[in-house]
């Protein structure tokens, strides 16, 4: 079954976005060599994305199979998915699920062999983390401090995290830790 990988990028005072709901400035290093290089290690190992609904309609739905990094199938958590289906390519469909179960589960077969990534979406991280469907927790740091806005780990727990890697990817710091059974938390 496929590896589920929960997590996002956030500044070091624990923020995705500032209090207007920007997050650009997390992002800024994408473009680097050492961005271009992460962003290629993970779209190597990801065989689906699963996604909340708020970070799809951060795009035009139809853009996803023209432009999005990564050409795989997405799943989209949402009880009120879109009345006509997104465009689509031999590599890129999007799937609605209703409840993180179903998702999680979808996006598993979709993946195969290969990884299901969590793009976007605190909530979506912390319903799959309360409900054991996270193998995976990576949280990249940005050395950015917002001083407010939407935190990660709000109202999530509890979890038993287990340690396995720091990468330092340009100013990134990446964590990444294993999530633990519940009867180890």
């Amino acid at each position: 079954m496929a590896h589920l990988i929960a997590g996002m990028t956030m500044s070091l005072d624990g923020y995705l976005a500032d209090e207007r709901g920007e997050f650009g400035m997390l992002y800024a290093d994408l473009g680097s060599p050492a961005g271009e290089r992460y962003l290629a290690a993970s779209q190597a190992e990801t065989g689906a994305v699963l996604m909340g609904r708020r970070t799809f309609d951060l795009a035009d739905p139809d853009s996803y199979a023209v432009d999005y990094e990564y050409q795989v199938p997405i799943v989209v958590l949402t009880s009120r998915p879109p009345e006509v289906a997104p465009r689509r390519n031999d590599r890129l469909w999007v799937t609605f699920a209703g409840d993180v179960g179903e998702a999680a589960a979808t996006a598993r077969e979709l993946a195969g062999e290969r990884a299901v990534t969590v793009v976007g979406g605190a909530q979506l991280n912390r319903q799959l983390i309360d409900a054991g469907l996270a193998d995976e927790l990576r949280v990249d740091v940005v050395p950015v401090l917002l001083g407010g806005g939407m935190p990660l780990f709000d109202a999530v727990g509890p979890a038993r995290l287990e340690k396995f890697a720091v990468d330092d990817v340009g100013q990134r710091t990446g964590l990444r830790f294993r999530v633990l059974p519940r009867e180890q938390a």
